[in-house]
């Protein structure tokens, strides 16, 4: 096992879900300062290590998005892939500091920026005030090897919220559920053909004819495509499973929502998934995920979705339809954590990392992804760096799926390092 895989072994064991990412952050401010370099941490908890006059800053994030039972993680290899036992392995982003760690042991004079929360709006990057001393910036969030990404999609969530009453229903009670689907990440993969599960129970609801709703949880995480929805209805039909929806009748009476049928109603007009895709680039231009919807037995009913585009003129388009949307059925809409674009630019550095990457791979080729990359937040804060995105091959990340490609590891790392000799 080389010595990247030991040190993510040992990342895996340290929790990092989103905001509950502290004891990495020890972990790793210890770890830098054991090997002779100076930290920095700020109070949205960045990390910020260097050591001399670095010219090139390695950038990844250390949290995670914990799915599953993680942050428990138990790993195994199958076929040369690394995958967690029903949990997200959260090789998104710590592979890339066990790489930064390596690099550390060795005592590479550079900078190394380690920020936090970027799994729940970049909101680490979105704080960022060091004095960075590097002129070039190679961030290691990338998912797909033998590619250099120049370029990402900007993003928004917009969410919903309103209080309704409830009043008497009619017939026998059931819970109608979807659970154990694939999931996936909600701008990598909203191309993939995955089905939502909040979804696939509003079309079940829809085709049943249900308008009787007593509550409703369903998704995970705004930034996934939802795997599990589960609803508490009457119907005065009987209910039976079909396909991956199945019911269960309940010996309960319960109230319902007055506005249940129009929260069924809104789950079915709204367009997840991609509403336009970049030709040019071959991935989605604008997309949006409807993440969560819960009512829960006190009447209150949000709404939270994640939209993306890969300009922020569309992400403006698409936000504002959203919030016209929600707001049709009486929510009270808010936007959050709105992130920019990161615009394509090919840049002498860009062209250096993809020369080492075919040097290495043998091809490469100049990438953007529908995703938020950091580099488009801090390239607002520091216009002087120039950018470029690299990251061994993981597939389905936020998920309980997610795996990374080992060999692909050693690979990416080897590009890393040549890129290093190069500035």
């Amino acid at each position: 096992m080389s010595k990247i895989i030991e040190y993510f072994e040992t990342l895996t064991q340290i929790p990092h879900c989103s905001q509950e990412a502290d004891k990495l952050c020890d972990f790793l401010v210890a770890f830098a300062k054991e090997r002779g370099y100076e930290v920095e941490v700020d109070e949205a908890k960045n990390i910020y290590i260097h050591k001399g006059n670095p010219t090139l800053c390695l950038q990844a994030h250390y949290d995670m998005v914990c799915m599953g039972k993680a942050p428990h993680i138990e790993t195994f290899v199958e076929e040369g892939w690394m995958k967690a036992k029903d949990a997200s392995l959260g090789a998104d982003n710590a592979m890339a500091i066990a790489m930064m760690m390596v690099l550390m042991d060795e005592g590479e004079a550079l900078e190394y920026l380690l920020t936090s929360d970027e799994e729940i709006g970049l909101i680490g990057a979105n704080a960022l005030a060091f004095a960075l001393k590097a002129d070039y910036m190679l961030n290691l969030d990338s998912e797909d090897e033998a590619e250099v990404y120049i370029g990402c999609a900007g993003g928004a969530d917009i969410t919903g919220f309103k209080h309704d009453v409830y009043v008497a229903g009619e017939g026998a009670c059931y819970e109608v559920a979807v659970k154990g689907l694939p999931g996936g990440h909600s701008g990598v993969d909203i191309d993939k053909g995955i089905p939502s599960a909040i979804k696939v129970l509003g079309a079940y609801l829809q085709e049943e004819g249900i308008t009787q709703l007593v509550s409703l949880y369903a998704g995970e995480r705004r930034n996934a495509i939802a795997s599990n929805a589960v609803a508490i209805v009457r119907s005065t039909t009987p209910l039976a499973q079909r396909g991956d929806v199945i019911c269960r009748e309940l010996n309960e009476s319960p109230k319902i929502l007055k506005e249940g049928a129009k929260v069924i109603e809104l789950i079915n007009r709204f367009k997840h998934g991609v509403h336009q895709m970049n030709e040019s680039l071959g991935i989605p231009h604008v997309s949006i995920n409807l993440a969560m919807i819960n009512a829960d037995e006190k009447g209150g009913l949000t709404i939270e979705t994640s939209a993306r585009a890969m300009d922020m003129e569309a992400l403006e388009e698409i936000t504002q339809e959203t919030e016209r949307l929600l707001s049709s059925y009486g929510f009270q809409t808010k936007v959050e954590d709105k992130y920019p674009a990161w615009k394509p630019d090919v840049s002498a550095f860009t062209q250096l990392v993809n020369k080492k990457m075919q040097e290495v791979f043998g091809k490469s080729r100049l990438m953007a992804i529908h995703a938020g990359l950091e580099c488009g937040v801090i390239a607002q804060k520091y216009p002087h760096i120039k950018f470029a995105s690299i990251g061994p091959t993981i597939r389905y990340p936020h998920s309980t799926r997610e795996m990374v490609e080992l060999e692909s590891v050693e690979r990416t790392f080897e590009v890393l390092l040549s890129v290093i000799e190069a500035i």
